[in-house]
């Protein structure tokens, strides 16, 4: 039997080949779209049971085997892989975008929500109802016949060429390869990254040190090497990924020119002013200007900061390591030098005391004391041999959901960090069917006998993305539509992440997951203490940096002409001009590898990262508020509300509404500001 056929329970990835994929995938859309054919026949009433409950089923199986299709495609990518889920994508898209079009479905919605029984409905189906109704609206099914066909059309186009820029820039970071032969050339780069380099270097039969462009041998160069001119080299090569200046194949440059027409074009037929405003349309924010507005604001609050930041900066490259003319390949590695000597400890020392096997006891902890949860290990498939897998029970020992964890970068693996939805909950029958997560990482696989070391920026990703899971694994909703992440706004999509970040700066919980490798000691008080000084070191830069993406990314979708002689590097040039105190080096083609926006689903949504920051350090803030009366921010009163308020509500309420239930009042941006020392 085809294993993406079998929805008996969890994905068989052990059996799981290329040449399975096209055959499942034609079945499934053959019977989604007799579902279809099902639902929107005149005899067919307008009823929940009649029409949306089948084709739920109908679309839950769909989305389950192409999401281990997609899953497999950004973890395990290979020629093979590659060929069939680019075969299968344009099939996929245009079934989905004939959906969003289908005016016989449209108009059964209409009547639903018009008929006798709406109102018995309850508020997560109603809430479903509304969001279909939109999302007809959104997907092109009020369009004349001519316009219908070419919207689709748009659409699939969109889908290939988005897979396209990601593959891109896989290809571009994988194409870049360093050798180095002389040790004296990486003085300064720390044991455990030459060790990783060494055997990397290994594995391809060669001898010396490989340098990539992944994550944990790209950072590591840049933060310690002593060796400008070899930094220099890797910046240039990793902030030239897939432009003109790598491959000619593996350009972004039209395939960003080509995105920005299609959505431009979309939104037009859709009746919007731009894609940016089509974007919106489903999020908290109204409208492009009031988000400009909050970043323009946030801006202003931040740039004394930051300007303060690389005034100290340069300073101290002047003064203290005789760099005169301070450049961007300079920067993280005169930070770390500033950090050290400002606060007399290294991201390295810190390292050392953060194993992976105590972090995962650590993360696992909080989860059991604030919620009353328990996280153990657990067996299932999986699609390499890093893979972990975990089950999540409450205090009755039923299973609550359960999660995949794949923490290391490999070559085959798209960057950065994510969660994905395998299976959600929803009700079947008598049964509830328990929610299942992917959580993946890029951080570095151990060496030789030691466990995997990670930086305490690792620790707050892991933590991030734990966050996301928690949000998708504890829905108490029971409705597809809405439960877990579905049919949250994009905006508030980071809350229960960003959330989840604030406890790796409490000592009530980082004493209880760190060891030293070698001697097991914890981390030490002192050193904490240096860390928490340190926590908003350069927060004015950072701040100033999240903000010159975010606004690229509105007024690319909104205001920008992507017909017009202006390229999307033009727009970001005089964005810096505007927003940054770092301005990089004029070859800098950041917009050729930011898959966020261009691959990633945050096309006009990249201020949700600080839009939702302002939601989750005010969340949070409750628990700091709480702390005195109970002894801590560790206090399970306030998280189980937390989890009952937001985490449980998934998308069957709208997102503001589920925060004011939990805070008791509208958010405000002064938590932010406190918790970023900008208060």
């Amino acid at each position: 039997m085809n294993p993406l056929l079998d929805f008996s329970g969890l994905p068989r990835f052990a059996e799981f080949k290329p040449e399975f994929v096209t055959p499942a995938i034609d079945q499934l859309l053959a019977d989604a779209r007799a579902a279809v054919a099902r639902a929107e026949a005149a005899d067919t009433p307008a009823e929940w049971d009649a029409f949306v409950a089948p084709l739920d089923d109908a679309n839950e199986k769909l989305g389950r085997a192409w999401g281990q299709v997609s899953h497999l495609h950004s973890v395990m990518d290979s020629p093979e892989l590659r060929e069939v889920y680019n075969a299968n994508l344009p099939k996929i898209t245009v079934f989905y975008a004939e959906l969003g079009q289908n005016e016989a479905l449209f108009a059964k919605y209409k009547a639903l929500k018009a008929g006798p029984g709406y109102a018995a409905l309850s508020d997560a189906r109603k809430k479903i109802v509304e969001n279909e109704l939109r999302d007809f609206r959104l997907g092109g099914a009020e369009l004349p016949a001519d316009k219908k066909a070419r919207f689709m059309q748009v659409q699939e186009e969109l889908a290939q060429l988005s897979a396209k820029f990601e593959e891109n820039l896989l290809d571009a970071t994988n194409d870049f390869a360093l050798y180095v032969e002389d040790a004296a050339e990486l003085a300064g780069v720390p044991d455990d990254v030459l060790a990783m380099m060494k055997a990397a270097a290994e594995a391809d039969g060669k001898t010396g040190w490989k340098i990539t462009l992944h994550m944990p041998s790209y950072l590591p160069v840049m933060q310690y090497a002593d060796n400008r001119a070899l930094r220099e080299r890797v910046y240039r090569a990793y902030v030239t990924r897939a432009s003109e200046f790598s491959k000619p194949e593996l350009d972004n440059t039209p395939l960003i020119g080509s995105i920005l027409r299609l959505r431009r074009e979309a939104a037009e037929l859709l009746g919007f002013k731009s894609y940016a405003e089509v974007s919106l349309a489903a999020k908290m924010a109204d409208t492009p200007a009031e988000v400009l507005k909050f970043l323009d604001e946030l801006a202003v609050r931040a740039r004394p900061y930051a300007e303060k930041d690389y005034a100290e900066l340069k300073a101290f490259a002047r003064d203290e390591l005789g760099m005169g003319d301070l450049q961007a390949w300079d920067t993280t590695y005169v930070s770390e030098k500033l950090s050290v000597a400002r606060y007399s400890f290294s991201d390295q020392e810190v390292k050392q005391y953060f194993p992976e096997p105590r972090v995962l006891a650590g993360l696992f902890r909080l989860i059991e004391t604030l919620y009353g949860l328990h996280v153990r290990e657990d067996s299932a498939p999986v699609w390499h041999p890093d893979v972990k897998f975990y089950t999540l029970t409450d205090h009755a020992g039923q299973r609550v959901g359960q999660f995949y964890l794949d923490l290391y970068a490999r070559p085959s693996k798209r960057g950065g960090a994510w969660m994905d939805d395998v299976i959600t909950r929803r009700r079947k029958g008598e049964a509830i069917q328990t929610p299942v997560a992917y959580l993946n990482c890029n951080f570095s696989a151990p060496v030789g006998n030691k466990p995997a070391l990670f930086t305490h920026d690792e620790v707050i990703t892991l933590f991030h993305e734990a966050g996301h899971g928690l949000h998708h694994l504890l829905t108490q909703v029971e409705e597809l539509g809405v439960s877990g992440i579905n049919g949250v706004e994009w905006d508030a999509v980071e809350l229960p992440s960003q959330f989840m970040e604030n406890f790796c700066w409490e000592w009530d919980v980082l004493k209880h997951m760190t060891a030293h490798v070698d001697s097991g000691e914890p981390l030490p008080r002192a050193l904490f203490d240096k860390m928490l000084a340190a926590k908003n070191f350069q927060s004015g830069l950072q701040t100033l940096r999240q903000i010159e993406f975010a606004s690229f990314d509105m007024h690319l979708h909104d205001d920008f002409d992507p017909n017009g002689t202006r390229t999307a590097q033009d727009l970001i040039d005089e964005i810096r001009k505007q927003v940054a105190v770092i301005i990089p080096p004029a070859y800098n083609r950041f917009p050729n590898n930011f898959s966020h926006i261009f691959a990633g689903g945050y096309a006009a949504g990249y201020y949700s990262y600080k839009w939702a920051e302002v939601l989750s350090a005010d969340a949070y803030a409750l628990f700091e508020d709480e702390a005195e009366g109970y002894g801590g921010v560790l206090n399970p009163e306030v998280g189980h509300r937390f989890w009952s308020e937001i985490l449980a509500q998934g998308g069957a309420r709208p997102a503001l509404e589920s925060f004011k239930a939990f805070r008791g009042r509208e958010p405000t941006i002064d938590a932010l500001l406190r918790h970023n020392g900008m208060a």
